[in-house]
């Protein structure tokens, strides 16, 4: 495969533990793993004659005359890596592994250094059941839900719910090192990030920013309205939203549009990267964070809207453009009725009610989060 292989993603998802995985087991020893955070390394890709940069390499144990296999950790760090890339890929047919924790920095530089060159994966926080074998869990998700076994599942649900699925949280085991380690999180997304890509003339506008969206998970986002409390223009607030998005601090569900009826059009629904996190930087009602959270496991199954009427009414998420979703802190008959009638009138399916709580009889009509 000639193609630079990038994984990105937010920060502390897994990015690095998941190269030196792949280096530790690529069977040859022409390889070399860079963590671009050090700035000795940097300085080696700041040469600007490109062959200059291939010996400093050499030097570093890559032999040439064989092919080399070269993982570049933050490449985000080193301005000039996606033209080097290239260079050496389309020079010497090298192969690249990078990492990188922002999407915004890589569409922009890489889209044309590497365009038709590199196949992106995204990694996200880990789902339930990637956290359940984490913690050495065996439990399963059952299809078929019984009060025993909901019992038996919902309190690992619950602190998933609670705490997130950042790796280096989920391994902790009392509530100040979970704690600690989301403060240490947010702390370097927001130097690293922020501050360091992001370069705003005021970051501290964009943490304040965060802050107020942290009480809207969920809601529409209005950007005027949140320019009016910053005290900036509209098209600010824009690029600060476009910039959350693009490290994968934030996400948006857009309405969902149907030719049949009116609705309410434009504004996009805002969810955090983690329920955990979301805990962290505000208070967030539990109906709130239990959205967010179902949210973010949805998205494995294509792209998420959300469907509203002038009237009010809604479907809290489309998928695609077949599959209709309600969440519920506790879901009932009447919800699945409602569900059915209104996906029925917009030709969707009914995905399903995902509640929160345990709800008896209601076996084959409503789910449970950890079933989603």
């Amino acid at each position: 495969m000639p193609e630079a292989i990038v994984v990105t993603g937010m920060r502390r998802v897994g990015k690095t533990t998941l190269l030196k995985q792949i280096y530790d087991n690529l069977q040859t020893e022409n390889k070399l793993f860079l963590d671009l955070e050090n700035p000795v390394y940097q300085k080696y890709f700041e040469e600007e004659n490109y062959e200059a940069i291939k010996y400093q390499l050499q030097v570093l144990g890559v032999d040439p005359g064989r092919r080399p296999y070269v993982f570049l950790d933050e490449v985000q760090q080193v301005r000039n890596a996606p033209s080097v890339v290239k260079y050496l890929a389309d020079h010497y047919k090298w192969k690249f592994f990078l990492t990188g924790s922002s999407s915004f920095y890589l569409k922009n530089l890489f889209s044309e250094s590497l365009a038709g060159r590199k196949i992106v994966y995204e990694l996200f926080p880990l789902d339930f059941e990637e956290f359940l074998e984490l913690k050495g869990s065996r439990v399963s998700i059952p299809q078929v839900v019984t009060e025993t076994t909901y019992q038996t599942i919902i309190p690992l649900y619950r602190e998933y719910l609670e705490w997130g699925g950042f790796p280096g949280v989920v391994t902790k085991g009392s509530v100040e090192e979970k704690k600690e380690m989301l403060g240490e999180i947010f702390t370097a997304y927001y130097e690293k990030e922020i501050v360091g890509i992001g370069g705003f003339r005021n970051s501290q506008l964009v943490r304040d920013l965060i802050l107020l969206l942290c009480g809207r998970i969920g809601g529409k986002v209005d950007a005027s309205k949140l320019a009016g409390e910053l005290g900036v223009s509209r098209v600010t607030v824009g690029e600060y939203l476009a910039f959350l998005e693009g490290t994968y601090f934030v996400a948006f569900a857009p309405p969902f549009s149907s030719n049949r009826d009116i609705e309410v059009r434009g504004a996009k629904k805002f969810y955090l990267c983690d329920s955990g996190l979301a805990n962290y930087l505000g208070k967030v009602s539990d109906g709130a964070v239990f959205e967010n959270l179902i949210f973010h496991q949805l998205r494995s199954r294509g792209k998420v809207r959300y469907y509203q009427r002038k009237s009010g009414v809604e479907i809290d998420f489309v998928i695609g453009d077949q599959e209709g979703w309600e969440v519920k802190l506790k879901g009932g008959k009447r919800d699945v009725e409602r569900l059915s009638r209104l996906a029925g009138e917009l030709g969707l399916s009914v995905g399903g009610v995902v509640s929160m709580e345990y709800v008896p009889g209601a076996k084959g009509k409503v789910m449970y989060g950890f079933q989603a």
